[in-house]
């Protein structure tokens, strides 16, 4: 499709579009950045119950990204391609397919010729580098297609000069200004087109109906080097006289050395070159990995016990209890539901372990790993290390998952030190044993609840969330602290209240609605797993509903249809409750559940079949572990304009199977401050025997222009659907969770031979 560049204020200009402000950047090439802030009038919402339905996480991360946004530019080179550095990580979710999109579509250049890497750690970008609560692309699109629409603009404006036409009069398409007959690639006018001083200027955006690019399903443009194994991780990496390294840790979380007694005899040993003493652990390095897996299981050291030592599931579920605030008085000549429910710790699991290179020599160091938030990652490296900031390089490789393990730089700051100590580079690797036990952990939690009902009415609904703090020490509370007079919150909310509050609200009509959140500081090592709070606290809700709908003798489906507050959950709902064929007879123990979630202005429905019959229950599949099993599953999404289909219908069936985990199988189990699991042959996270065989997302026609978040959305409401599915099948509202180690009463398995509180536990199984 041609592009004409005419202007919607001239006559024949088309639809009136609205338009932006950008900059042409000094480069030897045409280079464009973006000037970019939310239309004032597109903010004025009348103003809900809760802060979040005002203003979200999103919300947030756009209003801080935007003072910033200019310092980002797309340049079009001579050879006729387009690249861009985006301030973001990519971990599998697509982002880079999803900017080379937008880019290709305001640029009139094919997908193929867009290239988008990934930006170094920039200070100057403030908030602008920040990865994490789907925020992604609602902060990225106007700015990334404005910069390309500028572009597009000059190089038009260029051949115009050269052709001494009207630029109204000429079009693009395919990377070409054309005139007619005449055209002229963006290659050849790359140069010209390139301006000796920053300039501000204007564009106008397409019309999403002018879309060829936008909307459209496409293939990741990774996707190629991902099945061939040409894509580069951290460990790829061919930095000089990086040897591997790895760290002895403690047999409790956070312990501390106390002696190594035979750091000379392990450095003798073959192919090991140095031996460090660190806070948490003893470091080696050595020429392979599997040379330094033998130096660590030949150390010997004594160990002082880390701070939750003392700790374990029991100790720790009856600290959250005795925390969880009293419930109001219900209202007058009402009846109430309360139910409790408990949420185990569990892993992030990327499929990569953590992993990053460090080359730190006098008074300078550099680092490549995967950070979400690089800039964080920068300060506290060069804090470790005694350095200013601008000492301390930072590269941003891509990351083999996340699910939220990369908001922190432990194994990069870790990396520094070993490198400092040791004098010479180190391409460090913690084993997965290393990952799960050290590394973050989604807090246990407990969520109790209080719906009152009168007649046919919910008057009142209150949801107590008390959890083991979560670290918000990854840049995230810098940005809440920031901008806190802008923010729609009452009194003084810590970092994590503020988060929950932007992130949480009822989708109901429940009367006075009321959900608090109270954090533990217990020392654990925690953080934000993928959708952080959403999960647990929609489990908990939408069990609570369908005891509602019970109570009230009301069909799940129909009584969230009268309840819910906008019709863009209802349509999500009603999609789903056709196409699932919600009702239809099932055997006894085979039961239907739905959940539904608004979050990062989209909407989510899941509807899943699961069978809880014996012969399902019991069956023996993978060590012993057995339990109810997901048959059928759909995802119904409307997540605004969706830039890939595609992309988003992968996004859908990864947040499935994180729910379906979360459900049944997925959790650590904390005895004397450390997690029993190690890996993943006792961290049972959805594995094939447990995939619904029917799986199917319907991604619903955007009813805006805009698009919303969704590499988290679809996290909650499939937990929430298997959970409610269970009630249904059993006749129990399970209350523990997941439910087959602790409803069925499952262990996790191995315990024996091996002893899980050995540091050198799991590096057999290392990767």
């Amino acid at each position: 499709m041609e592009h004409d560049d005419r202007s919607p204020d001239e006559p024949d200009g088309g639809l009136r579009r609205r338009r932006f402000l950008g900059y042409l950047v000094t480069a030897p090439t045409l280079a464009v950045a973006v000037q970019w802030a939310r239309d004032p009038a597109a903010a004025e919402i009348p103003p809900p119950p809760q802060p979040e339905e005002i203003f979200d996480v999103g919300d947030l991360v756009r209003l801080a990204s935007a003072p910033t946004s200019g310092l980002v530019a797309v340049r079009v080179h001579e050879d006729g391609t387009a690249s861009f550095a985006v301030p973001r990580a990519e971990v599998g979710q697509g982002i880079t397919t999803t900017v080379a999109m937008l880019i290709a579509e305001e640029l009139d250049l094919p997908l193929d010729r867009v290239a988008v890497t990934l930006s170094d750690a920039r200070p100057e970008l403030l908030f602008n580098q920040f990865t994490g609560g789907s925020t992604s692309v609602r902060s990225l699109y106007t700015p990334v297609r404005t910069a390309a629409a500028i572009a597009r603009r000059r190089l038009v404006e260029t051949a115009a000069r050269a052709w001494n036409v009207n630029p109204s009069k000429l079009t693009t398409r395919n990377g070409e200004v054309l005139d007619g007959n005449r055209r002229a690639g963006y290659g050849s006018l790359a140069k010209a087109a390139a301006v000796t001083r920053t300039t501000q200027v204007s564009a106008t955006l397409k019309d999403p109906s002018e879309f060829t690019v936008v909307g459209r399903p496409a293939g990741r443009v990774d996707a190629l080097a991902a099945v061939t194994g040409r894509k580069t991780f951290a460990m790829d990496l061919n930095v000089p006289d990086a040897l591997p390294a790895m760290v002895r840790r403690p047999p409790t979380i956070d312990g501390t050395v106390d002696a190594v007694r035979n750091a000379a005899a392990v450095k003798a040993m073959p192919g090991i070159t140095d031996v460090a003493v660190l806070k948490h652990g003893v470091a080696v390095r050595g020429r392979t990995f599997g040379q330094c897996i033998d130096a660590l299981r030949a150390l010997d050291v004594t160990w002082r016990p880390g701070p939750v030592a003392g700790e374990s599931d029991g100790t720790v579920l009856a600290t959250l209890r005795k925390a969880v605030p009293r419930p109001s008085a219900p209202p007058p000549f009402s009846e109430s539901i309360d139910a409790e429910f408990t949420f185990m710790f569990a892993s992030n699991s990327p499929l990569e372990p953590d992993v990053a290179v460090a080359d730190v020599r006098a008074g300078r160091a550099e680092v490549w790993a995967s950070l979400k938030v690089p800039g964080d990652a920068q300060s506290e490296i060069a804090k470790r290390l005694g350095l200013p900031v601008g000492a301390v390089k930072v590269h941003v490789v891509e990351g083999g998952g996340s699910f939220g393990r990369r908001l922190h730089p432990d194994a990069a700051v870790e990396a520094a030190e070993i490198s400092r100590r040791m004098g010479k580079p180190v391409k460090l690797s913690w084993s997965r044993t290393d990952s799960v036990r050290q590394g973050r952990a989604h807090p246990m939690c407990v969520s109790r609840v209080r719906a009152s009902y009168r007649g046919g009415n919910v008057l009142a609904y209150e949801q107590r969330h008390v959890s083991t703090e979560t670290s918000f020490s990854h840049g995230f509370g810098d940005m809440v602290t920031t901008n806190a007079a802008k923010l729609p919150l009452v009194g003084n909310p810590t970092v994590a209240q503020a988060f929950f509050l932007l992130s949480q609200s009822s989708p109901y009509h429940f009367g006075t609605t009321r959900q608090t959140l109270t954090e533990i500081p217990m020392k654990f090592r925690t953080g934000s797993m993928r959708n952080v709070y959403s999960p647990n606290v929609v489990c908990a809700r939408e069990l609570v509903v369908d005891r509602l709908a019970a109570a009230m003798g009301k069909d799940p489906v129909g009584f969230r249809r009268e309840f819910l507050k906008h019709a863009k959950l209802r349509d999500v709902l009603d999609k789903a409750a056709f196409e699932g064929g919600w009702g239809r007879r099932l055997p006894a123990g085979v039961a239907q559940g739905v959940a539904v979630a608004s979050e990062y202005r989209a909407a989510c429905a899941v509807l899943v079949e699961l069978d809880c019959r014996p012969e399902t229950v019991n069956r023996r599949v993978e060590r012993g572990v057995t339990g109810p099993r997901v048959t059928r599953a759909l995802v119904v999404v409307d997540a605004g304009l969706p830039i890939n289909p595609r992309g988003l219908e992968a996004q859908m069936i990864g947040g499935l199977n994180d729910g379906i985990a979360m459900a049944l199988t997925a959790s650590l189990h904390i005895k004397d401050g450390v997690p029993l699991e190690g890996s993943w042959d006792n961290y049972f996270y959805t594995r094939q025997w447990n995939t619904p065989p029917e799986t199917r997302v319907i991604v619903m026609p955007p009813a805006s222009d805009e698009p919303g978040g969704a590499g988290e959305l679809a996290v909650a409401p499939s937990l929430a659907a298997v959970a409610c599915a269970y009630g249904r099948a059993t006749g129990t509202m399970p209350t523990t969770f997941p439910i087959n180690h602790a409803t069925l009463g499952f262990e996790p398995f191995p315990l024996q031979p091996s002893t899980p509180q050995s540091p050198t536990d799991g590096l057999d199984r290392a990767f």
